[in-house]
Parts: C-alpha cells; sequence; structure tokens
C-alpha cells in the first residue's frame, strides 16, 4: 500500500503516535497535527496537498472535528479526500452528527487497533480507483464518463456532481450511493447491497450508516432530493422516468 499518506489530526500524543506507528506498517506515510486551527491553516498554505485520508478527532481544542471536518468538505482541494473520525462520544446522535458533516466513517475511542486499519484500508480502496482513473484517463464507467437522471448529472471521471445548473459537494461515500443508484434507476436496492457496493465488502458499517449518509446526500441533492425513495424494511431506488 505504498503512494499512500495520511493527515492525522489528534491532540493526544499517545493515541496519536500509535495510529502513525500502524499506519506506517501498511506503507502509509502520516503527518500528525494536535491542533484544529493549525490543521485547517495547513491545509489551507500548503501547496502540496495530496493526502489519500485524513484521519480526525471529534473533541479537539479551540476547534472541534466536526468544524474541522465540514472545512475539508467545503474547501476546493480537501473536498473528496475521505475523512475517518475517532471519538470518544459514543452515543448514536454523536457518531449521526459525525457523519452529517461529512465525516466517511467513525471509530469510537477506545479503539482496537485492527478494527482502525481495516477501516483505513476499506477507506482506500473505496478512493484509489478514483485517483487511477485521475491519472490515467480511463474511463471504466459504461455511461462513457457520464450519469444524468432528472437534472441530476454525475461526471464520473472527475467525480464531481450537479443539481440542474449548481455542482454541489459530496462526501466519497455520498458520491458512490448516488452513483450506485442512478445506475439502477427504478431497481430497489438493499441496504446490505449498498454496504457492500461502497465499502469494497461488508467491513464493519451498519445500515443505520448507510441510512445517514442517504439522509446527508438528500439534504445536498436539495429540491432533487424527492427522487430518491426510501422502501421502507428494505432500501432504497431511484425514481424512474
Amino acid at each position: 500500500m505504498s503512494e499512500f499518506s495520511a493527515l492525522i489530526v489528534e491532540d493526544e500524543n499517545a493515541i496519536a503516535n500509535l495510529i502513525k506507528v500502524n499506519l506506517e506498517t501498511l506503507g502509509i506515510t502520516a503527518t500528525i497535527i494536535n491542533q484544529g486551527r493549525e490543521a485547517i491553516t495547513h491545509l489551507q498554505n500548503s501547496t502540496d496537498i495530496n493526502y489519500s485520508l485524513i484521519i480526525l478527532d471529534r473533541m479537539l481544542p479551540a476547534l472541534d472535528g466536526i468544524e474541522i471536518c465540514k472545512f475539508i468538505r467545503m474547501y476546493e482541494r480537501t473536498k473528496n479526500i475521505p475523512v475517518l473520525m475517532v471519538t470518544a462520544l459514543t452515543k448514536p446522535s454523536d457518531i449521526v452528527d459525525g457523519l452529517e458533516a461529512g465525516a466517511d466513517d467513525y471509530i469510537t475511542k477506545p479503539f482496537d487497533i485492527n478494527v482502525l486499519k481495516a477501516r483505513v484500508k476499506s477507506l482506500l480502496r473505496r478512493y484509489q480507483p478514483e485517483k487511477e482513473e485521475e491519472k490515467s484517463g480511463s474511463i471504466t464507467d459504461p455511461t462513457h464518463g457520464r450519469l444524468s437522471h432528472r437534472g441530476i448529472t454525475v461526471d464520473t471521471e472527475q467525480c464531481r456532481v450537479w443539481t440542474g445548473d449548481d455542482e454541489i459537494s459530496l462526501t466519497v461515500s455520498e458520491y458512490k450511493l448516488l452513483c450506485t443508484l442512478l445506475e439502477r434507476p427504478g431497481k430497489v436496492l438493499t441496504r446490505k447491497y449498498l454496504v457492500e457496493t461502497i465499502q469494497g465488502g461488508p467491513i464493519h458499517v451498519t445500515e443505520r450508516t448507510i441510512d445517514t449518509h442517504i439522509f446527508g446526500l438528500r439534504k445536498k441533492l436539495n429540491n432533487y432530493s424527492n427522487f430518491i425513495e426510501t422502501i421502507r424494511g428494505i432500501g432504497y431506488r431511484i425514481l424512474n422516468d
């Protein structure tokens, strides 16, 4: 897993170093930043931002992980970088807050290091194919790089999404969910299928997580959100023409 790099934003040095050491066993180089504001300054001012992943603590002094995650999703240079949020808050509502802010996955403290490594590998599997297509210029999508349905348009080569004439910013998980639904208009897709599709396998993700990502996707689609239909007890589908 060479050529990967991660930014670790964590104020507890022992935890930050533990994560860094274990990422290195996967061949991932890591940079540690202990303060939220410093992380934002770094992301804004560095000229060579090319992180494959950001591991972000939820509870940071001065500026917490939720606000940092929102910044990451709004900032052009970082909006497509996968974010794994680490949190000591274990209530479902706290985890939902993190996912709604733009995190692609979460893990609660104290965590098993092997679980963290599995989450990291899962996120990188989801992200790397997009990077490889950008480098090679190849088009693997049968629609030759474009999906379009009822005013929603996706450029699958550049991973960009529009509703009407307005471009919107999605997390990696939201983007993959939207593409999966658009590729099968009218077909009901189960939550289990969606989990396995966006993760590359059933790795530590619950159906509740899918529901949260769908909620976030609907908010961003705004007036186009009613095209995603909930099939109670089963999953979701994009309404067909």
